[in-house]
């Protein structure tokens, strides 16, 4: 089985003894021992979700790297934060998945107006199996914890992943960003609600789904 270990904040080193992991393609930096890299063009167990999102024209370029030695994956020095699946299902932005366990089972889901939170869609990429996923952020990730009775409101353009039985919801809010006169419109926010994790970046995307 593949090991991910953190090198600092910003690069994810991968242990390998004859295992495979999906990276995002031109994510390695360096690797030492024998290693193979294969561009992965969708289809199978799933995989044509995280490559190609039909609908919305949202695309992630991913490759196999198989071999023994450590293979080392950064992208844009963001902050990588490390998932471990234990037969659960990751609900993760495109944008912010940058390493996955080959074993790992990937697709996508319809999320509603929340898939919005870049402008581009209305799916998200789902992750699910026994393994560990590399998660990126713009800044360190906020893990957030969701409990029945206490919702938690996360702006569209910060949000990363979530785990465990949580619902979400958009919902019309109002901001400072309303009163300070920045906004052009009305304001939106997810509200989740359930029990389970949350992963949010300490800075915002540019968004549809924040803005209309």
């Amino acid at each position: 089985m593949a090991q991910f270990r953190l090198q600092g904040s910003k690069v994810l080193a991968v242990d390998m003894t004859g295992d495979a992991v999906r990276a995002r393609k031109g994510s390695m930096v360096a690797y030492d021992g024998q290693m193979s890299f294969k561009k992965l063009s969708g289809g199978g167990e799933g995989l044509r979700g995280m490559v190609t999102r039909r609908v919305t024209g949202e695309s992630m370029e991913v490759m196999e790297v198989k071999g023994h030695g450590t293979c080392y994956f950064a992208e844009r020095a963001t902050d990588i934060s490390l998932v471990r699946l234990n037969g659960e299902k990751l609900f993760v932005e495109a944008s912010n998945l940058l390493c996955t366990e080959a074993g790992l089972r990937t697709g996508t889901t319809f999320t509603g107006l929340r898939g919005a939170t870049q402008g581009n869609g209305l799916f998200t990429t789902t992750v699910e199996g026994v393994g560990q996923a590399a998660l990126m952020s713009d800044g360190p990730a906020i893990v957030l914890r969701v409990s029945p009775g206490t919702p938690l409101l996360v702006d569209p353009g910060a949000y990363v992943a979530h785990t465990g039985n949580v619902q979400q919801h958009l919902q019309t809010g109002v901001t400072w960003r309303t009163f300070a006169g920045e906004s052009s419109g009305e304001t939106f926010q997810i509200r989740f609600e359930g029990d389970g994790l949350v992963y949010v970046q300490p800075s915002e995307r540019v968004t549809v789904g924040g803005d209309l």
